[in-house]
């Protein structure tokens, strides 16, 4: 399927995710990836896989929020910490809970690991509110598409009766009855 028709479906869940948290985007997100053409059984499977190990929006928010933090009090950071930074995002994001501002803890968790001030948390969390509101689009964007990939990868089910063979089961129509 083209891009423009997986926007058109997934547009009213990302919505709702920008007003709320991704986890509760999660029905709406399962109608839009049905009405785009991914199987049932592969978004059930694939979409809370992603809710739990998928949270790209999230750890590239925590990335920034600390390099943020680092810049505004004049912290330089060699290239192998920010690498460092970056490895253990992507490792504290995967059991990251599911609520609303989740992200800020763990930001305000990983300041001391790499001799940042905690005070610094306080520079974002004022503006949370709305890079809350992105993150959590990412997220769900970025699990419609792994379900999108998925679905498009997984071989599609059909059964097919041979010619002149009958079906197991005796079809009544008017002409039979």
């Amino acid at each position: 399927m083209p891009p423009a028709a997986w926007i058109s479906a997934t547009t009213p869940a990302t919505f709702s995710a920008v007003r709320e948290s991704s986890e509760s985007a999660y029905p709406k997100t399962m109608e839009a990836l049905e009405k785009f053409g991914a199987p049932k059984r592969v978004s059930s499977f694939v979409l809370p896989l992603g809710y739990s190990f998928n949270l790209d929006g999230s750890m590239m928010y925590q990335a920034f929020a600390i390099m943020f933090i680092a810049q505004a009090y004049n912290v330089d950071l060699s290239f192998t910490q920010q690498l460092l930074i970056l490895l253990t995002l992507m490792i504290t994001s995967k059991g990251m809970a599911g609520v609303a501002r989740a992200s800020v803890v763990v930001v305000a968790a990983t300041l001391p690991m790499f001799n940042l001030p905690e005070a610094g948390i306080l520079l974002i969390l004022g503006i949370d509110q709305f890079l809350d509101m992105a993150r959590t689009a990412t997220n769900v964007v970025g699990n419609s598409i792994a379900t999108a990939v998925v679905a498009k990868s997984e071989p599609h089910e059909e059964v097919e009766e041979a010619p002149g063979t009958k079906s197991p089961l005796p079809i009544h129509t008017a002409a039979t009855a």
